[in-house]
């Protein structure tokens, strides 16, 4: 006897929400549990209908398969336990139209092969090399190909055989309700075959342990914490399978001097005080290693920026550079002479609200505050 579609079973339209159908469950369920329709065979069997449908359409995954392929999503999956191989009777259906729908989500589709693990390798370099760039050798203690039987696991001579309990497809199904269970084969550990002669250099696993010595390449203008990924260089996958990748962590140390925002570099250099007041010419350094000359206007205050274009960090992947600003600190002058200490006393007594016109015009807005608090 055929089915009846289970949409009609719950008497809603097929883009019923989930609040319809769940109110539409209850209602019928209600009417046709059996203890309200005791020794009624008709009653019960509509209830076991209702619940069937009701346990698929509410199933996001059992819904969508259900309305793409209707029951024939779900042939094979009704009843039985155990497990079986791919190509075992009575597996496909659902199991099958699931793969087709979830794989790539769900880690790839059946028969994909296994890969090595991913290694991860912390780097610190410094502020100069991350402007520059840099060659480095690395070494890396990993999982290497044997080489005595190049990967596959078995001893010269011999030769891997089909795994029997998945039949070479490195995964056994096992049905629960109405989904099939998909899990590694423990016989073959997923690999889809058996070693029964293992190579007595590696154990049968394909690998071995060994340190790598990398040559790799920093890229100038790279920040801190950027991620580089070597391809094929983590760990050998099993018996032959392909390799994980290397991922580079890079660590930028503190500069002494330099601070680093983006493309642009920031550093504070002392202005002597008569160069702040006279004005004059300093040097300064510069990130590649050499030297720019800042012309200073006399009258100059602490914290005055000066930008130098073109003089900041490399951009990376550009042939463009960030600028660099320096930031004076006009240094109070110590340990002064006996004539140092005369000519500055002579300085004092000239000095007015001209030469200091911010000291002055801050003192005369705290009087004027003073005067307003004491009226």
């Amino acid at each position: 006897m055929a089915k009846r579609d289970y949409y009609e079973v719950l008497g809603v339209q097929r883009g019923a929400s989930d609040a319809e159908m769940k109110s539409a469950y209850r209602k019928l369920a209600m009417q046709y549990h059996p203890d309200r329709n005791p020794d009624n065979p008709e009653a019960e069997a509509k209830f076991k209908e209702l619940n069937e449908a009701y346990d698929v359409l509410k199933d996001e995954q059992k819904r969508a398969a259900y309305d793409r392929f209707g029951h024939d999503a779900f042939e094979g999956g009704m009843g039985g336990g155990g497990g079986a191989g791919f190509g075992g009777a009575g597996f496909g259906g659902f199991a099958d139209i699931f793969d087709e729908m979830f794989g790539d989500f769900m880690g790839g589709r059946r028969g994909a092969s296994r890969r090595g693990s991913d290694l991860r390798y912390n780097m610190a370099i410094t502020l100069e090399e991350a402007f520059k760039g840099k060659q480095a050798e690395i070494h890396i203690p990993s999982s290497v190909q044997c080489e005595e039987c190049n990967g596959s696991g078995a001893e010269k001579g011999s030769e891997p055989v089909t795994c029997t309990t998945c039949q070479g497809h490195g995964k056994v199904r096992a049905q629960q309700g109405f989904f099939t269970i998909e899990r590694t084969c423990p016989h073959c550990g997923g690999n889809g075959t058996r070693i029964e002669k293992p190579c007595k250099n590696c154990g049968g696993t394909g690998r071995t342990q060994k340190e790598k010595t990398l040559s790799v390449n920093i890229p100038a203008g790279v920040e801190d914490g950027t991620r580089i990924r070597l391809s094929g260089e983590g760990e050998a996958g099993p018996r032959g399978t392909p390799p994980g990748d290397l991922y580079l962590f890079l660590t930028i140390a503190e500069h002494p001097i330099f601070k680093r925002d983006g493309a642009d570099i920031y550093c504070r250099v002392p202005l002597p005080m008569t160069t702040a007041a006279l004005g004059g010419q300093i040097e300064v350094p510069t990130i590649e290693g050499g030297r720019a000359r800042i012309n200073v206007t006399s009258g100059t205050q602490s914290g005055k920026q000066f930008r130098l274009k073109g003089k900041g960090m490399s951009v990376l992947r550009s042939p463009a550079r960030g600028d660099q600003y320096v930031e004076v600190a006009v240094e109070t002058p110590v340990n002064l002479t006996k004539k140092q200490r005369e000519l500055l006393e002579e300085f004092a007594g000239e000095q007015n609200e001209k030469t200091s016109p911010q000291s002055a015009g801050f003192f005369d807005r705290v009087k004027e505050l003073w005067d307003d608090l004491r009226e």
